[in-house]
């Protein structure tokens, strides 16, 4: 659940989830997320298969890779057929909304998840993929707007107003889908914006943030560091249920280091009739991941976003 301090965070946070898999596909294996799974994954000596557009120029113990076109539901069904594994998770995506046409980013979005959730479906595997704090709609709307309630949770309205939000408000059915259909667990991360550490850019929308001028920002500066996520990905393996669950992964502080219901009152001039935020409490909540998956965050922009971590060597 989110907190209000600012102190750096406590190895008792940090917990070793457990879980009983052998082989995994990562797809989106050399993107700024997936290489952190693949490592992660490997490191605990699970046979990885990585899945990207293209294959890595160096190698990885305990992993190997494989160029496949997932809008290809001939090349994703024979690929995870062919690995059986026992888990798949999906973080092949475009998010780029400035980058790509939206069509581009809908096809290609929309079509990756349906073939590849469908094929780890039949393949009987369990399902981690990737969603999107964008199904909500405030994060790439025209016009910056308030939620119906904060903190944010996953039960709010979703009201996306662009291609990638609503792929993956469409693939979200897929999960589900998927799930009803061939009885496997899945679940869907809605990650906030993702950092990594060394890489924060948080600091200069720190040293020149300006209430009196700046705007309402869609993610209502929330964010999340990527070992967290890649921690979320252990936990949902780790958990027991049946069926599609969808889970937030947000630090639970905004990066600015500001009260989270001023700064949102002054860029928007007010707040919803119910705002239960208090300090520096990011505007989404984490506490069903807290509650059902064990899960808190552990890393934090002002302990991390000084620190060298390169990429994996084999990128």
């Amino acid at each position: 659940m989110s907190s209000t301090g600012d102190g750096e965070r406590g190895d008792s946070r940090i917990a070793e989830f457990e879980y009983d898999v052998e082989t995994a596909v990562v797809t989106g294996a050399t993107g700024g997320v997936g290489c952190w799974v693949v490592d992660r994954l490997a490191d605990r000596g699970i046979h990885v298969v990585g899945i990207d557009v293209d294959r890595p120029d160096g190698t990885r113990p305990n992993a190997e890779f494989r160029a496949v076109d997932l809008t290809d539901h001939g090349e994703t069904w024979e690929t995870i057929h062919e690995v059986d594994p026992d888990a798949v998770i999906h973080f092949a995506a475009i998010s780029g909304t400035l980058d790509d046409p939206g069509t581009r980013i809908f096809e290609n979005n929309v079509m990756s998840t349906y073939n590849t959730l469908v094929a780890a479906g039949r393949a009987g595997a369990e399902i981690v993929w990737t969603s999107s704090q964008g199904v909500y709609g405030t994060l790439f709307a025209d016009e910056p707007w308030l939620p119906d309630y904060l903190p944010i949770d996953e039960a709010h309205e979703f009201r996306p107003e662009d291609s990638y939000g609503t792929s993956k408000v469409c693939s979200e059915e897929v999960a589900k889908m998927v799930s009803r259909r061939y009885d496997v667990p899945v679940t869907s991360l809605r990650p906030s914006t993702i950092y990594a550490p060394g890489h924060y850019r948080t600091r200069p929308q720190r040293e020149n943030f300006d209430l009196s001028t700046d705007e309402l920002s869609g993610n209502f500066w929330s964010y999340v560091d990527v070992r967290d996520v890649v921690r979320m990905v252990e936990a949902a393996l780790a958990a027991e249920y049946d069926g599609h669950e969808a889970f937030l992964c947000v630090a639970d502080e905004n990066y600015l280091g500001e009260n989270t219901a001023e700064i949102i009152e002054a860029t928007a001039g007010e707040l919803p009739d119910s705002c239960e935020l208090e300090g520096h409490e990011a505007a989404l909540s984490n506490a069903k991941a807290e509650a059902i998956l064990d899960w808190e965050p552990v890393h934090a922009w002002y302990d991390a976003e000084a620190a060298e971590t390169p990429r994996p060597r084999w990128l």
